[in-house]
């Protein structure tokens, strides 16, 4: 080994125990609270460090006499914590678990924060990958990134663009509850017009974020994608919300789902094979199954009336039978018919 690669491994090796003793002032809770030598040392091992109880041990005696910690030796078993009267210290390290959230947090949930939140977390950000690019082998918070994913369960697309400084300015006015102008377009439209709107909410379908909003001073709330502002302006005016409004409200109801909010009592007959998954994953609360003599299932649920659920039917084929209301059923039977007859064209 030449005298610079002998630096550099002993440079690293510095680095990992600084980084360690950081792990290890975290986890001493503060008096009356402690930590036993033998927690501590599990708890290190649950960030990717081997260490002996001796050692730990030892880091314990030296850390003391640089910061507020004790030990309690008044009673077994001993443990560890910050005086009570110690002045708040943050540290700079983050634990594995801590920079893993902050990770996935970014992986996931980016589109979804306020832009203001979003560049004041964005060091923690750095600082989770540092950390997790620097836990030492094998790095299994590391690579726990690339073992969960989220897929939709429908034909995966790709997400439309958004200009960055319309988001901007869509999350800071849902943020601080202020009133926007905008230049929408319209879908199919060529030329784009100017609304006032109120934000309500921000929605993630899929790969398409959606607001929810009030246009100029009009009670009835309408959703429109992101994707089709074209530049946004945030104006002083609070946002004036309709009375007893409710996101969750909304959702349960199918609005985002683009229906009307009326709710029906479906009707349908599934084979075996498609219709299995609904024990494990219902409708709804008040769904029933009942087992026919030919085998088949026979469900009834209350759902709201939208476009997503004719898609959702159509998609078992032959696999399910619409037998009310009759509207659905006529609904279903019609477009499956007109996709008979284009196949047959084809």
């Amino acid at each position: 080994m030449t005298a610079k690669s002998n630096r550099v491994a002993i440079m690293s090796k510095h680095q990992d125990a600084l980084l360690r003793q950081w792990i290890m002032l975290r986890h001493v809770p503060r008096y009356p609270r402690k930590i036993t030598v033998q927690e501590l040392r599990s708890a290190l091992a649950d960030e990717g460090y081997d260490i002996t109880e001796r050692s730990l041990q030892r880091d314990l005696n030296e850390l003391s006499g640089a910061f507020a910690i004790t030990c309690d030796d008044r009673e077994k078993p001993y443990g560890w914590s910050w005086q009570k009267d110690a002045p708040s210290f943050d540290l700079p390290g983050l634990t594995a678990a801590e920079a893993l959230t902050l990770a996935m947090t970014e992986q996931h949930l980016q589109h979804l924060l306020p832009t203001p939140m979003l560049e004041q977390l964005r060091p923690y950000f750095r600082a989770a990958r540092q950390r997790l690019d620097a836990e030492p082998a094998p790095r299994r918070s590391r690579s726990w990134l690339g073992k969960v994913r989220s897929v939709p369960p429908t034909q995966p697309l790709l997400a439309p663009k958004i200009e960055a400084a319309v988001q901007d300015a869509v999350t800071e006015a849902l943020l601080h509850e202020r009133q926007l102008d905008i230049c929408y377009r319209k879908r199919g439209e060529r030329n784009a017009e100017e609304y006032r709107v109120q934000p309500l909410a921000l929605v993630q379908r899929g790969p398409v974020l959606y607001l929810s909003c009030r246009f100029f001073d009009y009670e009835d709330v309408r959703i429109i994608p992101l994707h089709r502002i074209l530049a946004a302006t945030i104006r002083t005016e609070p946002v004036r919300y309709p009375k007893n409004f409710s996101l969750d409200e909304q959702i349960e109801q199918g609005a985002w789902a683009f229906g009307s909010g009326k709710k029906i009592k479906l009707e349908a007959i599934f084979s075996a094979e498609a219709g299995e998954h609904l024990y494990e994953t219902p409708l709804s609360k008040d769904q029933t199954i009942e087992v026919q003599p030919d085998g088949r299932l026979r469900v009834t649920t209350t759902v709201a009336d939208t476009p997503q659920l004719v898609w959702w039917l159509l998609g078992f084929g032959s696999g399910v039978e619409v037998t009310a209301p009759r509207n659905l059923r006529a609904k279903v039977r019609s477009e499956a018919l007109l996709m008979k007859i284009q196949h047959e064209k084809g």
